[in-house]
C-alpha cells in the first residue's frame, strides 16, 4: 500500500491525520498477519492472547482480555475457542478459589514457536525502509503517544 505525494497533500490539505495513518497501518498489518494465520486455525485476536500468556503466563481472564485489547465477553469465547484447541489450560488459583489463571500449554507454545518466524517477517517488512535510529525512534514516539492516551 503505496501513499502518493498527491495523496499527502491533496489541493493543497495538509497531511493525512496520524490518527488516520496509525489506523491504516494496523489495518495492513492485520491484514497481513490474517492471511498468515489462517493455515493454523487462530485469529489475530487469539494469537495476540497467546502472545500475552508467552510473556505473562497464569492470568486471570479480566487482566488477559485487558492486555490482548478484546472485552470480557469477547475473551470468554476466545478462552473456550482456545482451551478446545488444547493451546490453553485453565486452573483455579489457589490465593483466590473463585478466580481461574490461564496458562500456555506446550502445543500453544508449539505453535506461537512455529509462527514466531513469519510474524517478525511482518514487522521487518514494515520497518524495512528506516534506519536503526529511526526504528528506535519510531517505538519511542509509538509508546509516547500510547502513554499521553492512557
Amino acid at each position: 500500500m503505496t501513499i502518493t505525494a498527491q495523496e499527502e497533500h491533496h489541493e493543497g490539505r495538509h497531511a493525512t491525520s496520524l490518527l488516520y495513518a496509525v489506523k491504516r497501518v494496523e489495518l495492513v498489518v492485520r491484514s497481513h498477519l490474517d492471511e498468515l494465520l489462517r493455515p493454523s486455525g487462530i485469529t489475530v485476536a487469539q494469537y495476540t492472547a497467546l502472545t500475552v500468556l508467552e510473556r505473562h503466563d497464569g492470568l486471570p481472564a479480566a487482566r488477559l482480555a485487558r492486555d490482548s485489547f478484546v472485552t470480557a465477553q469477547s475473551m470468554a469465547d476466545m478462552v473456550y475457542a482456545l482451551e478446545k484447541r488444547g493451546l490453553i489450560e485453565r486452573e483455579r488459583n489457589p490465593a483466590n478459589r473463585r478466580e481461574l489463571l490461564i496458562h500456555l500449554t506446550d502445543e500453544g507454545r508449539k505453535l506461537l514457536a512455529d509462527q514466531a518466524e513469519a510474524v517478525a517477517a511482518v514487522e521487518r517488512r514494515m520497518i524495512s525502509e528506516l534506519s536503526p535510529q529511526q526504528v528506535d525512534q519510531f517505538r519511542s514516539l509509538l509508546t509516547d503517544a500510547w502513554r499521553a492516551l492512557s
